[in-house]
């Protein structure tokens, strides 16, 4: 499993996490990408999740994320992006890219995740999340249309291509007008992500 590994970096969060007045630092709380990544919006601050629905970290960080996301301003585009490391990764992020591309993700997103982390589903074949997107109101035929589209499998190549220049290991992760790039463990917790990701925010708007 290849999700990063929280439990002691968050133990000791309050040793360098960053306070609610502390600036965050280049090299410790975020990472300055050596080669920036163009923007899906340009004119707009870019922020990108990269994620996995069977990430139990990425699970528990939505009910910190939503609300934030909530209240962004109208120059910063929000972007989540799945992780594709393989086998049950590709099948769920091949599936999140068909919501999206469905118009149906932002319906049926926190039921993926509570049917994986709390009804333990694996859904880990396309028919297997057919059956279970069905129950949320979506058309099964048309989610394995889609899922099985050449479109799809072109947005799967340039999430492969996005992940690998924004250099991940793991997940959750965070970037910023694709040159800065954060995580939990980076940050010191959920809340200082988001912390980061608001000062990453200005640092883009102040340079435009």
């Amino acid at each position: 499993m290849r999700n990063l590994i929280f439990g002691a970096a968050l133990a000791i969060s309050s040793l360098f996490g960053i306070s609610a007045h502390a600036e965050p630092v280049a090299g410790q709380q975020y990472v300055e990408l050596s080669s920036p990544v163009p923007v899906s919006k340009p004119g707009q601050i870019e922020v990108v999740e990269l994620f996995w629905y069977g990430c139990p970290h990425c699970y528990q960080f939505e009910a910190t994320l939503n609300p934030w996301i909530e209240q962004l301003p109208e120059d910063v585009n929000f972007v989540r992006i799945p992780a594709l490391f393989g086998g049950i990764w590709n099948v769920h992020g091949q599936a999140f890219l068909t919501l999206e591309s469905m118009k149906v993700e932002a319906k049926v997103h926190e039921a993926v995740f509570n049917a994986i982390h709390q009804e333990k589903k694996k859904l880990a074949s396309a028919n297997e999340f057919a059956d279970f997107v069905a129950t949320q109101g979506v058309d099964r035929d048309a989610f394995l249309k889609t899922f099985n589209s050449f479109g799809i499998k072109s947005q799967m190549e340039k999430a492969r291509k996005l992940a690998i220049s924004y250099q991940i290991t793991g997940v959750p992760v965070m970037v910023v007008g694709g040159k800065y790039r954060f995580d939990i463990t980076s940050s010191g917790g959920p809340q200082q992500t988001l912390q980061v990701a608001d000062y990453l925010i200005e640092k883009e708007r102040a340079a435009n």
